[in-house]
């Protein structure tokens, strides 16, 4: 008897779907073999402003860096030039003292009564002639007296120029830490700008505007109305904002421009008062008070290691140099974590 039944389709159905699934798998494997190692999403507008504000904090640090060792070098510098004046004073002095003394050589020998031993002393080498001390002994009493307070004068010159030889060389060693510094935040903001570049004007033009952080001063308890808590610190708040809109300048202090330290130092010696060049060093140069306390002319000082610091003036807010793009400004005092607060 022949069968009329259709023949079944299920092996080539089982080919079909092993062909597809095979085709499928060998397409992903390619993909994931071209895509490069490690390779993440691209960045979203809220991710590239975490990585520029990273940045920023770091360009900052090393800002705070820069104007550390660009402070030691200014005082280095202050120290070379105090040594080389006491050098040339002394080298003035023992000229004077060595002509005296070539007084009474010329006399002693239109006299016919030289002293060999003294004969010796001024015409040797002058930075060696002094430590032929035994001959002392064969000179008069008072040339006895003068040649000794000579000889302590080149001492003491030859003293001085080894302290200016050592300050030239922590001078240069200085220099090359701030243009190692240098570097460094020059870096972190060049590339920030290209990370800032790469969003589109509208997100760029509202990073510009946001403040530090979402801190929102009404979560804070502060000191109501009060006003400064000093005549000088009126002043600095008033000097302060006659900076408002200047741009910010990494390791500036004014007046045309600032970084965050550079403004708290301008703004103080604008009312009188000297303030070290770095946060960190601000924010130890009164005494600390609890923010709930705050008032006008205090210094904040922001992050566990104080590398950014701003002037608190009232109703939550402070006055400070942002970042570089953002000009001096107002900002809620809560937009980064706070690690003290300062009373000048």
């Amino acid at each position: 008897m022949v069968s009329h039944r259709r023949p079944s389709h299920s092996g080539l159905v089982l080919t079909t779907r092993v062909t597809v699934l095979s085709a499928a798998a060998a397409t992903a494997a390619a993909a994931l073999a071209a895509a490069p190692a490690g390779a993440a999403p691209k960045d979203t507008p809220d991710t590239t402003r975490s990585k520029v504000d990273r940045l920023y904090e770091q360009a900052e640090r090393a800002t705070e860096q820069y104007d550390k060792a660009d402070e030691r070098a200014d005082a280095l510098r202050k120290l070379l030039g105090s040594s080389r004046d006491r050098v040339a004073r002394g080298q003035d002095r023992i000229n004077q003292m060595r002509g005296a003394l070539g007084s009474v050589v010329s006399a002693q020998y239109r006299s016919g009564g030289i002293d060999p031993a003294l004969a010796l002393l001024l015409s040797s080498d002058p930075d060696t002639y002094l430590e032929r001390a035994s001959v002392l002994d064969r000179a008069g009493e008072r040339q006895s007296g003068a040649l000794a307070e000579l000889r302590q004068a080149q001492r003491t010159l030859n003293q001085e120029r080894a302290t200016a030889t050592h300050e030239l060389a922590e001078l240069e060693r200085s220099k090359a830490t701030v243009a190692r510094h240098k570097r460094t935040v020059q870096d972190k903001l060049a590339t920030a700008r290209r990370l800032l570049n790469t969003l589109p004007a509208a997100d760029r033009a509202s990073y510009g505007r946001a403040s530090r952080s979402s801190g929102r001063p009404d979560d804070l308890d502060l000191a109501g109305g009060l006003g400064p808590a000093s005549s000088r610190a009126a002043a600095a708040v008033m000097a302060a904002r006659q900076a408002l809109g200047r741009p910010y300048v990494w390791g500036a202090n004014g007046p045309s421009g600032f970084d965050c330290s550079g403004l708290m130092q301008w703004s103080y010696a604008r009312a009188g008062v000297g303030l070290p060049r770095t946060s960190q060093a601000q924010r130890y140069a009164g005494h600390q008070i609890p923010l709930s306390q705050a008032r006008p002319g205090d210094l904040v000082a922001y992050r566990a290691d104080a590398s950014h610091i701003a002037m608190y003036v009232g109703n939550g807010q402070v006055i400070h140099a942002p970042y570089p793009g953002a000009p001096v400004r107002y900002d809620p005092v809560g937009m980064m974590p706070i690690s003290s607060v300062t009373r000048v």
